[in-house]
């Protein structure tokens, strides 16, 4: 259990370490001197609001096939609109995490929370109406709201990962960011398994024709896009009924204005000293992160090696694709846990987790052999792609991604922890951002 609180305890770093923490001489983080009592009632707020951060970014890779509809009527948005959000999101976050770090001094981390609940409660339902109504606009009118929508949803995932860990610190308990990390693995899972679920529920078969396909396709999605919005919003007033409470607690308060207060008395550790000193973790982090920015695009064009119209309705591309995100997101959660087994860790060795990353490219090739875009697979095998390549490649990402950030407080000094944890969550959107960015090289390979 230890472990496991080390491993989801770390990984918050990952994200905005708090500035201003402390650490013991010994490496261990202190204990609080009145630790906050546990309640399940705020750690089950805290899973709500772990899921909230990551829905939005898995909603729009799992709704893949609804803006592929939307998108058919001009080949090149078609084949590009999934590099177009990687590329937006990971720009957008980077951008904004950057900003938003220098603003930490005086920050009201509720507020950034709050402010970034709100604007997914707003972009998702802008999203809903758009199934049901402008309804003949075209494919690249479409595709500017879509990308305004992926952005202001990148930019309320930016607020609430700079917020929430800061603002759990404050509570003293680990389980609570626990809560937060086992939210995150079920955002992951939960979007691609209601796609597969309202697809499976549009009606099919020989008597139905395709304009009530697409009305049922259409009703489908809003009741998908409404379900992230309702995430939104009851994670909403759960934070605010938290926020309110904690306010009543005087002792929190202060804690908190303590620790802002102390913020920016920190010394700065220069950003060559770190890389410096984690060069292989920081290497390997974003090599991991870029490298796993092509499993969208090929995820958007692989199909079963069913032929479509003697396949089953989950072997069908509407259903095939969700579920090919779905079960790499389930060895992606997996893989964040592994660590924790102390026979799996190598943050001991750097060098061979460098190496490790490096060798994840071997996976772009592997993609090469199923049934990209229908044209035949080499391996014609279904569960070859969903497990071996889908899950193994999630696996590996959560597991070097985990392991580098828990490593790197081991490889620098007491008082540059904080700072390096803050370096490594760079790296690891900067490798979003640098795989986004590729990814287009891979979408124009593929048409």
């Amino acid at each position: 259990m230890d472990r496991m609180r080390k491993l989801f305890g770390q990984e918050e770093q990952a994200y905005e370490p708090l500035e201003g923490g402390s650490v013991a001489q010994d490496g261990e983080r202190p204990e609080d001197d009145e630790k906050k009592s546990f309640t399940w009632l705020e750690y089950s707020i805290f899973l709500l609001l772990g899921v909230a951060m990551l829905w939005a970014w898995n909603m729009f890779l799992a709704a893949g096939p609804y803006f592929q509809g939307r998108f058919k009527s001009n080949e090149k948005i078609l084949h590009t609109f999934q590099s177009t959000q990687l590329s937006v999101s990971t720009v957008v976050n980077l951008g904004s995490m950057l900003l938003l770090a220098k603003m930490q001094a005086k920050a009201s981390y509720p507020k950034r929370i709050g402010a970034a609940l709100v604007i997914n409660v707003v972009t998702f339902t802008l999203l809903a109406i758009s199934t049901r109504h402008f309804l003949d606009i075209s494919a690249k009118g479409y595709f500017a709201f879509m990308v305004i929508m992926v952005t202001a949803a990148s930019f309320a995932s930016s607020l609430c990962g700079n917020g929430i860990f800061a603002y759990v610190s404050g509570f003293g308990r680990e389980e609570y960011t626990q809560a937060i990390m086992a939210g995150q693995g079920v955002a992951g899972v939960l979007p691609p398994a209601a796609q597969i679920i309202s697809v499976l529920s549009i009606p099919n078969g020989p008597g139905v024709n395709e304009g009530d396909v697409e009305r049922e396709s259409g009703k489908s999605a809003f009741a998908y896009f409404m379900t992230a919005t309702f995430v939104s919003a009851i994670t909403f007033v759960a934070f605010s009924y938290l926020v309110s409470r904690q306010r009543r607690a005087s002792r929190m308060a202060e804690s908190i204005e303590d620790l802002r207060s102390t913020a920016s008395l920190r010394e700065t550790v220069p950003l060559l000293t770190l890389f410096r000193k984690l060069f292989w973790l920081a290497a390997a982090v974003f090599l991991d992160f870029a490298v796993t920015m092509v499993f969208p695009v090929f995820t958007q064009e692989i199909r079963s090696v069913r032929p479509t119209e003697s396949a089953p309705r989950l072997l069908q591309p509407a259903s095939f694709i969700p579920l090919a995100f779905l079960f790499w997101n389930i060895g992606d959660l997996l893989g964040r846990i592994l660590p924790a087994v102390p026979a799996l860790s190598l943050t001991s060795k750097p060098r061979a987790v460098f190496g490790l990353s490096v060798a994840r490219i071997v996976f772009v090739p592997l993609y090469l052999l199923c049934n990209v875009g229908g044209a035949g697979a080499a391996v014609k095998s279904d569960f070859f792609y969903l497990v071996v390549v889908q899950m193994g490649f999630g696996v590996t990402n959560g597991f070097i991604g985990s392991t580098c950030m828990i490593g790197a407080p081991e490889w620098v000094d007491v008082n540059e922890r904080e700072a390096a944890g803050a370096f490594m969550g760079l790296c690891l959107v900067a490798g979003l951002a640098a795989g986004s960015l590729s990814s287009f090289a891979v979408a124009a390979l593929l048409l």
